[in-house]
């Protein structure tokens, strides 16, 4: 076991040579948050995980300025250059001068040094604190390593000796004005531990140390991807390699992932690790089973050819299936019902010469361009062309998608000796009416030689599957198969009945397994015999999630045409002259005069004659009943004027029949009157 220390120094001291290696997560608990932060991969590191590291990819590259104790970042595909700052520290072999150069001593040219005491190499004694420039590595012809330098003398002579890598002495560092970039700084180990210092005239500072940071990629236990992560998080590690060699990492596979795996792999044994919750998508026994951490058998995968099938809604409502093409049972074609033409006219597109018959009478409509139709009229379904035709008298065309038919009319007994009564008519594809297939053969298919012909078709299956131990096709009054198509499935059974297979649909699985060592459920050698279940029930949100994802979307059928036959024969009337306006207006006005409110143009009716017996004295008032202020709510009605003694005179004395014999005599008996009232 490795000794404890922090990721980024690990990293920075690992050599990638030697990956993979497996390192525990020795202290604390540490979550990246953002996914973006760590490429798109959320990483949780907790104390006692194992991780398997497998790659490294640099990222960036942290410098920090020695003097101020400041930090910043630079992109890996920075351009600018470093120089490197001459240690004080002197070297004792010229193999150590050498391992400074990045990435191999012919970039190194300009790498110079002196010897603090002369150095004589066989018949060539060099002075002390003479320059030195390193310019390549040659081998000897005893396979001795010799270092190519390059001195000056004091005449500017340039001259070249070879010294053995083996050389001791007091070896001092030359400053240089050579610049490195920083792809040779990280790629050399001993460069990335030295001192720089920028080149750039604008931040000329102090000495620079560069950190790098990589990019992780390790595998952990239960995940399925690769894990991407920065050596910059603060976690603490230990290289546990030796002590878990053999260790297996669990990775989670999806069923898609499986039905990738070679078939060599089958049959085995897979634990369920997760289960999507969602819509229910099977109606079937064996969907109760798939639940975290229960066992299933893997026997194989492949593409199998299916039928999505319906039925007509009943006391258990609508129910779906997918019929796989090893479905055994035997079933008879059933006549279709159309409830338009447009619906014939679909059906036909994918069987020519389709027959049907006319169950329900139908009435022409001229303008539409609607034929008469009769119970009992069979039509044969001949071409479809597109007519430009006039709808009343507008003189605007409309296009009109048409079916032609040939109809031929029922002959009754008496009629036989007629002949064929037959015609080609043309049925607009918006005409609605009740039409049923017209069968020719009563034979019985099976499910494969159905698939090969047009769909949808309406079936009733006659003969169970025998290798079903319940046909849940057996007893529908009728069966519509809609569509046919490819599969991917996984054939699957429980441990408890191994033999008993289903094909388990890749895409609509939505759960994770592992592939587990455990010994298959059956004592022989050899595998048992299956009997796969061809027959799945599906539910209603399968149903519609496939057409979703099928994207067949059928176009609605033709609008009938607008009719303008109302709008043409108002527009036929001619328009009427200035007079005649003048005169229903006037006439309009002299009907408004005359209306009054609550009166008419009648006379009113004369008052009946007064009784013989006048009353002398007035009849009896009832007292009111009295009401408190705060409980009456009545409010007066400000819209009746009450008349007034004035009025109620005038209108009792021109009521009156009274002959007066002088003025005195009137005032009199106006006088009583107003006593009265």
């Amino acid at each position: 076991m490795g000794d404890l220390q922090s990721l980024r120094d690990f990293i920075r001291c690992l050599d990638q040579q030697s990956l993979p290696r497996i390192l525990q997560i020795s202290s604390g608990v540490y979550f990246q948050g953002s996914v973006y932060e760590l490429s798109g991969s959320e990483v949780c590191l907790s104390t006692g995980d194992l991780v398997k590291v497998i790659g490294l990819e640099l990222l960036s590259v942290f410098c920090e300025e020695i003097g101020t104790e400041t930090s910043f970042e630079l992109s890996t595909k920075y351009s600018g250059q470093f120089t490197l700052i001459a240690e004080d520290q002197p070297y004792y072999t010229i193999e150590e001068i050498v391992g400074l150069c990045p990435v191999g001593v012919d970039v190194c040219s300009s790498f110079s040094f002196i010897s603090k005491d002369k150095l004589k190499i066989d018949n060539f004694t060099l002075p002390a604190e003479e320059e030195l420039t390193l310019i390549s590595l040659d081998v000897a012809e005893e396979g001795e390593r010799q270092a190519r330098c390059q001195t000056t003398g004091q005449n500017m002579v340039s001259a070249e000796i070879l010294l053995p890598l083996s050389l001791k002495g007091e070896f001092y560092e030359c400053e240089s004005a050579r610049g490195y970039s920083l792809q040779e700084i990280m790629s050399s180990a001993r460069l990335s531990t030295r001192r720089f210092r920028s080149t750039n005239v604008k931040h000329i500072g102090g000495a620079l140390i560069f950190s790098p940071v990589y990019e992780i990629k390790a595998i952990m236990q239960m995940r399925k991807d690769i894990v991407k992560f920065p050596s910059s998080l603060e976690v603490d590690v230990q290289d546990v390699t030796e002590q878990f060699h053999d260790l297996v990492f669990i990775t989670p596979l999806s069923m898609a992932e499986v039905a990738r795996k070679p078939q060599e792999s089958f049959p085995t044994i897979v634990e369920i690790l997760d289960v999507a919750e969602g819509k229910q998508l099977f109606n079937t026994f064996w969907f109760q089973e798939l639940q975290k951490e229960r066992h299933l058998v893997l026997h194989g995968w492949g593409q199998t050819p299916m039928v999505l099938a319906s039925t007509r809604k009943g006391r258990k409502g609508k129910q779906y299936f997918l019929i796989s093409h090893r479905y055994g049972g035997r079933m008879r074609r059933k006549a279709r019902e159309f409830g338009s033409v447009y619906e014939i006219y679909l059906a036909s597109s994918q069987c020519p010469g389709l027959k049907v018959n006319v169950t329900r009478h139908c009435e022409a409509v001229e303008e539409e361009g609607v034929p008469a139709l009769s119970v009992g009229d069979q039509l044969e379904v001949l071409e479809m062309p597109l007519l430009d035709r006039l709808k009343g008298n507008s003189e605007v065309a409309q296009k009109v998608e048409n079916l032609i038919c040939k109809r031929t009319v029922e002959i009754d007994d008496e009629d036989e000796e007629d002949e064929d009564d037959s015609q080609v008519i043309s049925l607009p594809l918006f005409m609605e009416g009740h039409f049923v297939e017209k069968l020719s053969d009563n034979k019985k298919y099976n499910l494969i030689d159905l698939i090969n012909e047009s769909l949808p078709l309406d079936v009733k299956v006659v003969t169970q599957d025998k290798e079903l131990e319940k046909d849940p096709l057996t007893g529908l009054t009728s069966l519509k198969l809609e569509e046919s198509f490819i599969e991917t499935v996984v054939l699957t059974s429980l441990p408890s009945k191994p033999d008993r297979c289903f094909e388990l649909p890749v895409r609509w699985s939505q759960m994770s397994v592992c592939f587990m060592s455990e010994p298959l459920p059956w004592n022989t050698g050899e595998s048992p015999k299956l009997h796969v279940e061809t027959v799945t029930e599906v539910t209603e949100n399968f149903y519609y999630e496939y057409h979703k994802l099928s994207k067949n979307v059928e176009e609605p059928p033709p609008r009938p045409p607008k009719r303008r036959t109302s709008y043409v024969e108002v527009s036929k009337k001619p328009p009427k002259s200035k007079a005649t306006l003048t005169n229903l207006a006037s006439k309009v006005t002299k009907q408004l005069d005359d209306l009054s409110l609550g009166q008419t143009m009648m006379k009113r009716p004369c008052a009946p004659p007064p009784p013989d017996e006048i009353l002398t004295e007035p009849p009896l008032v009832l007292p009111r009943k009295r009401t408190s202020i705060p409980e009456s709510i009545t409010q007066t009605n400000t819209y009746v004027k009450r008349p007034s003694i004035q009025q109620s005179l005038a209108r009792h004395l021109s009521d009156s029949d009274h002959d007066y014999e002088s003025v005195d005599d009137m005032f009199k008996n106006a006088n009583d009157s107003i006593m009265h009232y």
